[in-house]
């Protein structure tokens, strides 16, 4: 009973965790950066060729649902063949989904060798 209340805030502390990692290493990074004397531009140049992250997120989420369905397909082909269902729907569904990411992944390198 008292475990959603455990789980809410370490959820959000979590989050808040990551979010503040990644903030106070990026302004470590550019305070060493500035004091060994690099222009303050390539933070914000204009030059930079970055991908945007909607696209990413759209690959990769289109990727990820396409893998689940294939896992799907998949594990009920392996289960009609004779595999117990436990073992292979599980277990495909997570490979297929897995598969897919890094076709994702494999895809936004490209997409920032283009941009």
């Amino acid at each position: 009973m008292g475990s959603e209340v455990i789980i809410l805030p370490l959820i959000f502390g979590v989050i808040f965790g990551i979010f503040y990692l990644y903030i106070s290493a990026r302004n470590k990074e550019r305070l060493a950066l500035i004091e060994k004397g690099a222009d303050a531009s390539i933070f914000y140049g204009k030059d930079r060729k970055v991908t945007p992250i909607w696209k990413v997120i759209i690959i990769n989420l289109a990727l990820l649902l396409m893998g689940i369905g294939a896992g799907t397909l998949l594990s009920e082909a392996i289960v009609q063949a004779g595999m117990n269902e436990d073992v292979a729907v599980p277990g495909t569904i997570f490979f297929m989904a897995g598969a897919g990411l890094f076709l994702g992944f494999i895809l936004t390198k490209k997409l920032n060798k283009d941009a």
